[in-house]
């Protein structure tokens, strides 16, 4: 795209005046930055906002979005003076569960490449002698975080693009925002209309407003939150450094005292406390009006007034934990506004449905510099070097961007922000959104079920229990560790177990099905697949969806159903939103329908599924017919339904789709022809498992743009002959097929020690990678993991992962574990001599 675009950001706090200053960096000169508040200070969450940086956490890209608005506050300097205090960040425990979670936000730190270190209590009160050592278990020390100085940085990043060119417009709100034909045309104020090219939303909790102006729900919600400043602290007085401007004026770490909702900064001689452990206070921005020529610290939209008798629990606590802050009282207080989401992540990204409209917002000071630039990356280059996949506004599903369900979860992510979580923990509510038409029969089962983007998905059946005494001893599972027990059960062996050696029913419903068709739908996947879509209908084809750099934006499975009609199998919301921006940017008629909620799917594996879907259907099955990645329509006792040949859990097998108002009897048919030949309904639990021992990866947790299909092991999903052009193919040209990192299979040594994913791998005693994700492989008998590594690193060497701060020897091993030649994916496997026994006897 050429710099001579006209850019319109909106909103000029700590995001737009950075993505302004990261434009300029990359040559773009045509952009005008409006406000609606004063320049010296706009009023937005910008103004009010505490600055305390602290990296760490489970998402490797937020965690560099920080890093990285770090080095950037380093770098902008006037007067010898930069934009951070590195004074560190300290988070202590007061629980014993809370010095659980500080081991695993070490290992977090450690897999993102952040120096850290867990402290003693000693070693807490050394850093902070404030704290009272009694109530102090441990902490967590990260040296390199610290106070941003983000009204500083945004006044000199002002300054700074502003003799490069960027026009700022002040005290100006944006009343409307223009299109034509789908397309961004400029921005309507008071004062006029100023035309664009592209629309940038940086307004924070306003940006709800912005995005009503054009019809995008922006899913965010703002929330005040408490934050007050203590009269003079005896301990803090008289020291030089409280002579310097606020933010400059501390030397103690940040500190966070989770157990109690509860963070801390100085502002030179008095201690600055925030709280989440009040009730949410949602607001509408629409009804704080229009923001006031004079603003100042006290005077500003998003600072509401303070209500103390919320904040009466956290004073306690306070002077609990910092004996210092007994001899003083609350001096200053004020509830902030801030914007909170559904999943707690910033909302970036082109609008789905509207060209040239883009948004960054929900970004807190911690991740701004990080999140302007990723956007800039994306303007100037197309993607970021930083994968944002998960900040994404198109990740939402519809169902998700309703204002109640916004308002609910946003406010719940409030309430839990500080909360230890387990890594499958789900929404308690609301639930129940998305059902499939077996969730009736699942729940007749004893389903446990876990929630996704609205979606109830069955991990388990216990109605399975029983058969735990069947197991053969090596089947059967190991006794786990308190946290990888949570959201698991011992059933799960038995369901790999069947769907090994019998045949099981998965439900495949929620995975995403998108219909491509019209004359230019061969064309289109063509164009934006790595797979050689040019083959008779009837044929399923692997793929990826990759950037210009060849970073991976997806993998998908795409079946052709006739000369102009194909299924895409696909992963995300994402994907629907790129598949139909590219086909209306292209000349020959496409259309690209989300049909997931009208269909319904049952994976039907394991080595006996060809006796079982014989016994209903008239088709013929049989490897000749019907081969691998193939589909075909099929009749199942009456019903119209697609048979699809393909298996994420490594077995014979087919996923039978049909429409979802045959669902509860197609489901009905399955299982009671199933009944003889030993089937089982089977969850996401064994489904993970088996396709874990396979090698099969999934985008998002194992790949994503940050890797090219090379170092992901998905080369086979790449037809480099394919005499098309497709997007990312030039790039592929120039990689090395000997890359310098690798996603490898680990499998650990002891047989029984569990890692959930997340955790930092060790060689030689040195940190060189970290899990993507893990599951017991029952059928190999151990725990099993998958790993970014340095190439170096190669099978048959050992090496560490950290979990829990203790070290967990494993193997680098040649994949896939499970059936390498693919003798039991193709029908060829012979029934597990066990279960040729009477089936009434062992099932």
């Amino acid at each position: 795209m050429a710099h001579t675009q006209r850019v319109v950001i909106i909103g000029a706090g700590i995001v737009g005046t950075n993505l302004a200053d990261e434009l300029v960096a990359r040559g773009w000169n045509n952009i005008t930055v409006v406000e609606q508040g004063p320049l010296n200070m706009p009023g937005g969450s910008t103004s009010h906002a505490p600055g305390l940086v602290f990296q760490t956490g489970p998402s490797k890209t937020m965690t560099h979005l920080a890093r990285y608005t770090i080095q950037k506050l380093l770098s902008i300097e006037k007067d010898g003076q930069n934009c951070f205090n590195q004074v560190g960040g300290l988070e202590i425990a007061t629980t014993p569960a809370r010095l659980e979670e500080l081991k695993r936000r070490h290992g977090y730190a450690t897999s993102w490449g952040i120096e850290s270190r867990l402290i003693s209590p000693d070693e807490c009160v050394k850093l902070y002698p404030h704290l009272d050592r009694d109530l102090v278990l441990g902490g967590f020390h990260i040296p390199s975080d610290g106070l941003a100085l983000a009204a500083r940085a945004t006044q000199l990043l002002i300054e700074r693009t502003s003799n490069a060119g960027v026009r700022y417009i002040a005290e100006t709100p944006v009343t409307n925002i223009e299109r034509t034909d789908n397309h961004i045309t400029g921005v309507t104020t008071p004062s006029g209309y100023i035309p664009a090219d592209i629309v940038i939303s940086c307004a924070g909790f306003w940006g709800v407003e912005l995005g009503a102006m054009v019809g995008v729900s922006i899913p965010l919600l703002p929330l005040a939150h408490q934050y007050a400043k203590t009269t003079k602290v005896p301990e803090l007085a008289n020291r030089e450094i409280n002579k310097q401007t606020n933010g400059k004026n501390a030397i103690l770490p940040i500190l966070r005292h989770q157990d109690q909702d509860l963070y801390y900064r100085e502002h030179g001689e008095q201690y600055g406390i925030g709280y989440y452990g009040h009730r949410p206070m949602p607001v509408v921005a629409a009804s704080l009006g229009l923001t006031p020529k004079h603003v100042d610290d006290k005077n500003m939209p998003s600072r509401l007034e303070f209500t103390k008798e919320d904040f009466d629990p956290a004073w306690k606590e306070s002077q609990k934990l910092l004996p210092a802050l007994r001899n003083t009282e609350i001096e200053d207080g004020f509830n902030g506004v801030f914007s909170f989401t559904p999943d707690g992540g910033p909302i970036v990204g082109q609008a789905p449905n509207l060209e040239g409209f883009w948004v960054a917002e929900a970004v807190w000071v911690t991740h701004s510099a990080g999140v302007a630039r990723a956007v800039a990356e994306v303007l100037t280059t197309g993607r970021s070097q930083i994968d944002i996949s998960e900040c994404e506004l198109s990740r939402f599903e519809e169902v998700q961007l309703s204002r109640a369900y916004i308002n609910e979860t946003s406010a719940q992510n409030f309430v839990e922000i500080y909360d230890i979580l387990h890594p499958s923990q789900p929404k308690e509510s609301p639930r129940n959104l998305r059902t499939s038409p077996f969730y009736p029969r699942q729940k007749d089962l004893g389903a446990f079920f876990l929630e996704l983007a609205g979606w109830e998905r069955p991990f388990w059946y216990e109605a399975n229990s029983h058969l735990l005494e069947s197991l053969p001893k090596e089947w059967k599972p190991i006794e786990r560790d308190v946290w990888s027990a949570q959201f698991h059960s011992p059933i799960v062996a038995v369901e790999a177990w069947k769907t090994r050696n019998a045949v099981a029913m998965y439900d495949m419903t929620s995975f995403h099905r998108f219909e491509v068709s019209g004359p230019g739908a061969a064309h289109l996947l063509q164009r934006l697949s790595t797979a050689d879509i040019n083959t008779k209908p009837g044929t399923i084809s692997y793929a990826l969806l990759l950037n210009e750099h060849a970073g991976i934006q997806s993998d998908i499975f795409i079946s052709r159903l006739g000369k102009d009609l194909f299924q895409v199998g696909a992963n995300t919301a994402t994907d629907l939103v790129y598949l139909t921006r590219e086909a209306r940017h292209q000349k020959q008629w496409v259309q690209v329908r989300d049909v997931t909620g009208s269909t319904c799917c049952v994976g039907l594996w394991g080595p006996r599924s060809r006796d079982v879907i014989s016994t209903i259907s008239t088709d013929d099955f049989s490897n000749e017919a019907f081969p691998y990645f193939t589909v075909k329509s099929v009749t199942i006792n009456g019903i119209p339904a697609k048979a699809l040949r393909k298996s994420y859990v490594g077995e014979l097998g087919w996923e039978i789709q049909t429409s979802a108002e045959y669902g509860a009897q197609l489901w009905d048919s399955i299982w009671n022809a199933g009944k003889t030949h030993g089937l089982i309904a089977a969850g996401r639990g064994a489904f993970n498992a088996l396709r874990l021992e396979k090698g099969y990866r999934i985008y998002g947790a194992d790949m994503t743009s940050e890797h090219n299909p090379y170092e992901a092991g998905v080369s086979n999903a790449v037809r480099m002959s394919k005499m098309d052009n497709y997007v990312g193919k030039i790039a592929l040209e120039k990689l090395s097929k000997h890359p310098n990192r690798r996603l490898r299979c680990l499998t650990v040594n002891d047989g029984r020690s569990m890692v959930l994913g997340k955790e930092p791998v060790f060689y030689r005693g040195k940190a060189v990678g970290y899990v993507t994700s893990a599951a017991f492989g029952y059928t190999v008998g151990k725990p099993v993991a998958y790993a970014w590594l340095p190439s170096n690193v190669s099978c048959g060497n050992t090496v560490e992962i950290e979990y829990f701060g203790r070290r967990i020897r494993a193997t680098v091993s040649a994949e896939p574990l499970y059936d390498p030649d693919s003798k039991a994916l193709l029908g060829f496997k012979p029934v597990d001599s066990i279960l040729n026994a009477p089936l009434k006897s062992r099932l």
